[in-house]
């Protein structure tokens, strides 16, 4: 068959970014009876693009088009014209983002990977919002599969009109990298973490930080220990002060993940994920969790967290005081869990899907 993925988010450093490149990186590892065409636009940031992907010359077609996203959004989620088989030829099944939906006769696959746009519109750009609106317009009218990280997630789908039947849950994986003590000291060095602390992905509404402030300072920890945040701020006005540090946005992976596996445990008790990238990578990282006893963190973390409701100061602090005083009971079933969860069950997974395309 021959295979095309939209690899455009991979300029935008997201998780949907990490995700493209993870699951290219190991479909071409696993697979060598199929041909790939990896496709992608941009305007201002088209070099850039192509820097990105000239490591899969050797193992797939690249093709990378100069047009501004704008312009993809309206040609194929408003008129919905213009088949992708013109910029790329002939192809069996397409896999594409979570930005534009062209019209093809393959065989259509699309990851979504979280609801997040819908079930909190308030918190998302109105011009993003609406690209999302169009987008899964086609969808629910054309994909013939699609990929969701959690059963959580699906059920949100299939609550907003989705088939059931075309929906397939593939969980994905730990992307960060395991790190050094070298690393770890060099890092906290840098960034003057002189003090135990507790660790927190994301500074935002959804996230859900100011009641993870409320918690720490109301747990006895708070005069303890650090809470050192990472991640731009997002609809929310955060200061540092004597025991919060806010770290901003880690270009790196090495050195976030260094922040992660440096701390005493990550404090994640998101109002909404659509599958908790983050629980899985500090199981990895061999760190306890706190996370939110709702929709997908519950589901991913299994029994390897402290789950807590996440509208409840009182029982985040608690559980941040019971995850604090069970470490390492935590930590080994964190490693157990995150067993379940590879990029290449993920890309295996995901090449099932593709061969459904055979059984049409």
């Amino acid at each position: 068959m021959r295979i095309a993925i939209d690899l455009s988010p991979l300029l935008y450093g997201t998780g949907v970014s990490k995700y493209t490149e993870f699951l290219i990186n190991s479909l071409l590892e696993i697979d060598h009876n199929n041909n790939y065409v990896l496709f992608g636009g941009s305007l201002r940031r088209y070099k850039e693009l192509i820097e990105k992907t000239n490591k899969y010359r050797t193992n797939a077609e690249v093709k990378i088009l100069s047009y501004p996203p704008a312009l993809a959004d309206f040609v194929w989620n408003v008129l919905h014209k213009f088949p992708v088989e013109r910029l790329i030829g002939d192809i069996d099944v397409l896999h594409t983002s979570d930005w534009t939906e062209p019209p093809s006769k393959a065989f259509k696959v699309t990851t979504v990977h979280d609801l997040y746009h819908f079930k909190f519109p308030k918190m998302v750009h109105p011009k993003i919002l609406d690209v999302h609106r169009r987008k899964m317009k086609w969808v629910f009218c054309e994909t013939n599969r699609i990929i969701v990280p959690s059963i959580s997630t699906k059920e949100d789908l299939i609550s907003m009109g989705a088939r059931k039947d075309l929906i397939r849950v593939i969980p994905e994986a730990p992307l960060l990298p395991i790190v050094s003590n070298e690393e770890i000291e060099m890092v906290k060095k840098k960034y003057q973490l002189r003090e135990d602390y507790i660790y927190c992905n994301g500074v935002t509404t959804r996230k859900n930080t100011l009641n993870i402030i409320k918690a720490f300072n109301l747990s006895k920890y708070g005069k303890e220990l650090k809470l050192v945040l990472t991640g731009r701020s997002v609809g929310i006005e955060i200061k540092d002060e004597r025991n919060i540090r806010l770290l901003g946005h880690i270009e790196s992976d090495r050195e976030l993940a260094a922040i992660c596996a440096g701390s005493k445990g990550l404090v994640y008790p998101s109002l909404y994920e659509g599958f908790g990238l983050p629980i899985v990578e500090a199981f990895n990282l061999s760190i306890p969790v706190v996370t939110s006893n709702l929709g997908s963190m519950k589901e991913v973390a299994g029994d390897a967290a402290i789950l807590v409701d996440p509208y409840d100061v009182n029982s985040i602090a608690d559980g941040i005081e019971k995850m604090l005083s069970t470490p390492k009971t935590l930590i080994t079933k964190g490693l157990k869990r995150v067993k379940d969860f590879s990029w290449a069950k993920t890309a295996e997974e995901t090449l099932k899907v593709y061969n459904e395309a055979n059984e049409k």
